[in-house]
């Protein structure tokens, strides 16, 4: 074990940052060779009079700039310069907005961290379309969108209805995914310091956006059946928000649905405070399930968003929002402002995958497919405690004590599979601990790489944490 101290005179910023600097500039130097051992945590927190939550936080920067690497039961050893890339200079804002995730997936984990459309051949059938509009409109494709062809509102129209419920064209904008619709709508109709609900357990890649654009996250308490009506209506009482996002159906990462009961409950709080809804549907219309959406029974309040990542294509980016009435245009400006504007090759790709009944056809193979997956992970994980649906492409682990969130996270790291821990899906600090990873089943390649996946979590869980020790 080496006898190095840091240096930590020089330099500015928190305190972990600068033992982090100094770390790098060591390894640079070489007084902390490669194959050369860190200072245990505890140790290195009594020499230098900081706390281990200290020395945590600068040990996982220095991992994430890929000069280091925790071995079980050995702890944290330096890397060789000449087998890893080095890693990009993470800041505090650069932190704070990333969430759990590594912020380059390492190439040779299998990833349970997504929940993109599994690979089904699409690419070919979208390279064939794109190869037409390249032939059929060369003048759009070289100049701007600035005029929305019909056929855009109209794909954004069939992809958007579900049960019973279709909205009007002229509502209608087409986006760069889901996640750019949200934010150009909590960009149209509020202000910075202005309260967005999210519920506890949330999409957080939204809400941190939200906080990016000068917004105050506000949380509301669910359960097993999502969203509870009465503390939603406590929230709007005394904290008076301007947005509330929701997911009704098949909550990311929960799997909550909400029953009819309680979306009637909360559509007639939101029109009763002045609250506007963002209802996320991506999981909701891979679903099948009957439940009337609250854009049906709130239209004049709820921005209904839906895209095509989960069950197309991710690496497309299409999307739609259907408005309230007369907030189409509205949310068309901010979505170009926030965006720098739809390219016409995207979005004409989008309407044509769905106008032509391709991307049903996709969404109902990647759901056969998911449900194939589904079954596997029941057979695979037998006999743990675990959320999932037979279409929708994760679930949610309940873990066996002693097992924490980010212990497993680290532990599966370690091993060769990303998972996310529960804080990547908190929108806001929070005392409630819920033990439980989300895993994602429909990026790893075949049901091969699955299997191998799922076996070393299997593995992991089994083992009760015994054999993982972490140093990072």
């Amino acid at each position: 074990m080496t006898n190095w101290l840091p240096d930590l005179s020089r330099g500015s910023g928190p305190v972990y940052m600068r033992l982090a600097d100094s770390i790098e500039s060591a390894i640079a130097s070489g007084a902390l060779p490669a194959g050369s051992k860190l200072p245990p945590q505890r140790n290195l927190a009594y020499d230098i009079g900081v706390t281990i939550g200290t020395i945590g936080r600068a040990y996982a920067l220095v991992h994430e700039r890929g000069l280091v690497a925790g071995e079980v039961g050995r702890g944290t050893f330096v890397l060789d310069r000449a087998e890893t890339a080095p890693g990009e200079q993470a800041d505090p804002l650069t932190i704070s907005l990333g969430g759990t995730r590594v912020l380059d997936a390492p190439a040779n984990k299998i990833r349970f961290d997504t929940t993109a459309a599994p690979d089904l051949g699409q690419g070919r059938i979208i390279g064939q379309i794109l190869a037409k509009i390249g032939e059929q409109n060369m003048s759009e494709i070289s100049s701007y969108s600035r005029n929305f062809p019909r056929n855009w509102f109209l794909a954004g129209q069939k992809w958007l209805a579900r049960n019973g419920w279709t909205p009007e064209t002229e509502n209608i904008v087409p986006t760069l995914g889901a996640h750019a619709a949200a934010v150009s709508i909590i960009s149209a109709v509020s202000s910075p310091g202005d309260k967005i609900v999210f519920e506890n357990l949330s999409y957080t890649q939204v809400s941190r956006s939200a906080r990016l654009l000068g917004r105050r996250t506000a949380t509301v308490d669910s359960d097993e059946y999502g969203v509870l009506p009465d503390d939603f209506e406590r929230l709007c009482q005394q904290q008076h928000p301007k947005i509330a996002f929701l997911m009704p159906t098949a909550h990311n990462p929960t799997l909550a649905t909400m029953p009819y009961e309680r979306r009637a409950a909360i559509a007639a709080t939101a029109r009763r405070h002045g609250v506007w809804l963002i209802e996320d549907d991506l999981y909701g219309g891979m679903t099948g399930d009957e439940i009337p959406l609250l854009a049906s029974l709130a239209p004049d309040r709820t921005f209904l968003v839906n895209g095509l990542s989960k069950s197309v294509a991710a690496g497309v980016r299409g999307g739609w929002v259907a408005c309230p009435p007369h907030f189409a245009q509205r949310i068309k400006v901010t979505h170009k402002m926030i965006t720098g504007g739809l390219p016409f090759i995207l979005a004409e790709t989008c309407a044509r995958l769905v106008e032509s009944g391709t991307a049903h056809a996709m969404r109902k193979a990647s759901i056969t497919e998911l449900a194939t997956r589904e079954r596997l992970v029941r057979e695979l994980l037998e006999g743990f405690d675990f959320e999932s649906h037979p279409h929708v492409p994760f679930l949610w682990l309940k873990l066996p004590d002693p097992w924490m969130s980010g212990t497993f996270k680290n532990a599966a790291f370690r091993d060769g599979v990303l998972v996310d821990d529960e804080d990547e899906f908190k929108a806001s600090r929070a005392d409630k601990v819920y033990h439980r990873v989300r895993i994602g089943f429909s990026s790893p390649k075949d049901k091969d790489a699955l299997k191998d996946g799922l076996i070393i979590l299997r593995s992991l869980l089994e083992g009760g944490g015994s054999a993982y020790v972490g140093e990072i």
